[in-house]
């Protein structure tokens, strides 16, 4: 049927220009009820018997008459949309459907629907604005229960035959159906007796609601604002993503020092649109295509494109993991794709619209302007970022590139001094001072667990009243360590110092040389570019050699406390396998996860993984001999902080000494650090007996500190029970007791006096 909508009545609206937003909407809600009005009365007139009573149970003549004589809806400013429509508001293909700049333009132009696809979209979305329309799409479908337009009805009320081509408008990849504006339910029916719905979503997007999908919650939000760059560096990259992702294209940013999110943000936010900020772990645990076509909808919704990432997180090679970016970027960033058309659709239309058969067609806008009628979607910026190099398999479409630099020591410097704290009024904040600058040097840790550090330090400091110190940073830091490493290492939370090390001069100053390293190593290796190319990473790898006992174990703990750092050390259990490969994998998580994380990587008694290559004469000697080829390439490539031990040296293969940042050797202690570590491992609270001789003990008895800690320990537990204080006897008596167990004799040269009087240590 065609149209005949006839003259409207007379309203109280100036004439002037179209409505914008949600106060059009309401005008265009009114032409759908001039032609709700029509077919019902045309459907009455064509009813053989009005008066029969069994109608009643669906919608009686005179209540169709009252609920056409009852007012019209009533915009949110209060005056009734029943008058004259302002120009523009005109019927399908007479004009542009919807003003410049508004929602429903916005919405056409976004979408690619053409200005029959926004009638039909008023059509379906008017019993969500107006309950009467429930009740009269109930009188048309001749069934009160089904109260929201069918395909038909739809297509009917805007002049369409069903049996024609408008019934392609609400195909699968129709503009509307794909593009998740209107959805098509109880697929078992015939198409034209479906019932459509608009999404609560695009309804309250076009009334004014710019809050995301609430099925995107936890998943996505709206980034409030760009963080301005802090430095040239960081405005030209803001520069380049914005030009890379200018017609929508899809940008993969390589983050070398987890700071590519804020740039991405801020580039897609410049035009005053901020982007959705997307989880890719939580979009990894909630891997749905439903969710990715809610997540691709939203962005078309306001414009301002997506931003993904970590990369790492989604896990993209997996295949069902890749197939969710493949779909979001095909959702997203190749849109531009016509809706299937019927054979000689297009000759139906000109014809219709009064265009000469011969002539290229080209249809209105949405907004007014001309646009040929193959134009679909308008693709929507994707920015994904993370350390992953892009695999081409992830996506049909290649993106553009950018490599993200790691921050200077003046940019991490500046983002410490922001996420502590910007002032009010949003000037620059106060430069961090150089205790603090210091304390967070050896960091490296993304703006998302920076801002979280900041977050808890800053708290920490204003639950005490006092300004941030640098153990509050230290602490927080460690904080974020995720959990991964700790279930293949032991996690060690140091609680030594300096002070509590007693070693030689060269041996010290080697561990405080790597600590400089530690803490320096991103200016010196990759602000100065000291080690460029190859693979090579950034991390810092030592070697503690010595004997049992002589403090490398202690001594790496001391290193961690300095940086203010936690220690890992690998559980040999958890790596070694007797399974070909299982090892190297068991390592490469341990590398991995360390890489990750703000600690320092302990392998004791590492001769056992890394020991030399030996000549191949079966199978398990080439096993072993990947193994250890492994270990070399691998630890050239960490970024992290490794430490070594080995009781011989000469154990480990000749080429991990190349690959070495620091070696220090530990000794045996001489007679004066002997002196000390006695004094020091006894304390201050065991009482000590008169004749207790701690000169004789460092003189005549060549411990390592190790040893001397254990004959201390056993020395008190014989004083505890025999509640005394400590005397020579009970020490004695615990230095036998440790030389049988390394397997020396005990001469009588060595113990003097004192070996008189040493009875059974068991008893008191």
């Amino acid at each position: 049927m065609t149209l005949d909508l006839g003259p409207a009545p007379l309203s109280a609206a100036a004439d002037g220009p179209p409505l914008p937003g949600p106060d059009h909407l309401w005008e265009r809600l009114h032409r759908v009820e001039q032609r709700v009005r029509t077919a019902v009365r045309e459907r009455r007139a064509d009813d053989p018997d009005p008066d029969d009573p069994y109608r009643g149970q669906y919608l009686s003549p005179e209540a169709v008459e009252r609920i056409l004589a009852a007012s019209a809806a009533v915009r949110p400013n209060g005056a009734l949309s029943g008058g004259a429509l302002p120009e523009g508001c005109a019927a399908p293909g007479d004009g542009p459907v919807a003003p410049p700049g508004s929602r429903l333009a916005r919405l056409a132009d976004a979408f690619g629907l053409l200005p029959v696809d926004l009638e039909l979209l008023l059509v379906v979305l008017a019993p969500d604005l107006d309950t009467r329309f429930e009740q009269l799409y109930g009188y048309l479908n001749d069934d009160l229960t089904r109260r929201r337009p069918t395909v038909g009805l739809a297509l009917e009320l805007c002049g369409l035959p069903g049996a024609g081509a408008g019934r392609f408008r609400f195909a699968v990849r129709a503009p509307l159906i794909a593009g998740g504006l209107v959805e098509v339910a109880e697929p078992e029916r015939p198409l034209l007796s479906r019932p459509l719905r608009v999404p609560d979503r695009v309804t309250a997007h076009l009334l004014g609601d710019d809050e995301p999908d609430g099925a995107l919650a936890g998943l996505a939000h709206r980034a409030t604002s760009g963080p301005a760059p802090v430095s040239a560096a960081a405005a030209e990259l803001v520069h380049r993503i914005r030009a890379a992702s200018a017609d929508g294209g899809l940008v993969h940013l390589l983050d070398r020092g987890g700071h590519a999110g804020p740039p991405a943000v801020a580039a897609l936010a410049a035009d005053g649109r901020p982007p959705l900020v997307v989880d890719a772990a939580a979009l990894a645990a909630r891997p749905s295509p439903d969710l990715v076509r809610v997540l691709a909808r939203e962005a078309r919704l306001t414009g301002g494109g997506v931003v993904l990432g970590p990369l790492d997180r989604l896990e993209p090679e997996r295949p069902e993991r890749a197939a969710l970016l493949r779909e979001l970027c095909a959702e997203l960033t190749s849109g531009r794709v016509s809706p299937p058309r019927a054979e000689g659709r297009a000759d139906a239309e000109r014809e219709k619209r009064g265009n000469d058969a011969g002539a290229r067609e080209r249809r209105p806008s949405a907004s007014g302007q001309e646009r040929p009628e193959a134009s679909g979607r308008v693709a929507v910026p994707l920015v994904v970022y993370g350390p992953q190099v892009w695999d081409p398999a992830w996506t049909r479409e290649s993106p553009v590139v950018l490599t993200v630099p790691p921050p200077d020591a003046h940019g991490r410097t500046e983002r410490w001094a922001r996420a502590l704290g910007a002032p009010p009024d949003g000037g620059e904040p106060a430069p961090l001072s150089e205790e603090l600058a210091e304390a967070v040097a050896a960091y490296r840790v993304d703006q998302e667990k920076l801002e979280r550090a900041a977050a808890v330090a800053a708290r920490t400091a204003a639950a005490e009243r006092r300004p941030v110190r640098p153990e509050d940073l230290r602490a927080a830091v460690r904080a974020q360590n995720a959990a991964g490493l700790a279930r293949l290492a032991r996690r060690i939370e140091p609680a030594v110092g300096w002070a509590d090390l007693v070693l030689p001069g060269p041996t010290e100053g080697r561990l405080r040389e790597l600590v400089l390293r530690a803490r320096h190593r991103d200016r010196v290796l990759g602000q100065w570019r000291m080690r460029p190319g190859g693979g090579r990473g950034n991390g810092v790898i030592a070697l503690f050699a010595g004997e049992s006992g002589t403090g490398k174990t202690m001594s790496a703990e001391v290193v961690a406390a300095e940086l203010g750092m936690e220690l890992y050390v690998v559980d040999l259990s958890t790596v070694v396998d007797k399974y070909i490969g299982e090892t190297e994998k068991n390592l490469e998580r341990i590398f991995t996860e360390a890489a990750q994380v703000n600690g320092v990587l302990l392998f004791d008694e590492a001769d056992a993984l890394f020991g030399k290559r030996s000549q191949v004469k079966d199978a398990h000697d080439r096993h072993a001999n990947l193994e250890t080829a492994y270990l070399l390439q691998r630890m050239e490539s960490f970024d992290g902080i490794a430490v070594l031990t080995s009781n011989l040296r000469a154990n480990l293969d000749e080429a991990f000494t190349r690959r070495l940042d620091v070696i220090a050797e530990f000794p045996l202690p001489d007679e004066a650090q002997r002196r000390v570590l006695w004094d020091r491992c006894l304390g201050s609270r065991l009482p000590r007996g008169d004749d207790l001789d701690l000169d004789f003990c460092a003189r005549s008895f060549e411990l390592t500190g190790g040893s001397i800690r254990a004959c201390a320990v056993s020395a008190a537990y014989l004083a505890a029970g025999t509640g005394t204080a400590l005397g020579m006897a009970q020490l004695v008596a615990a230095v036998v007791g440790e030389y049988r167990k390394l397997g020396r004799l005990v001469l009588e040269s060595e113990f003097g006096p004192w070996l008189g009087v040493v009875g059974d240590p068991g008893r008191g």
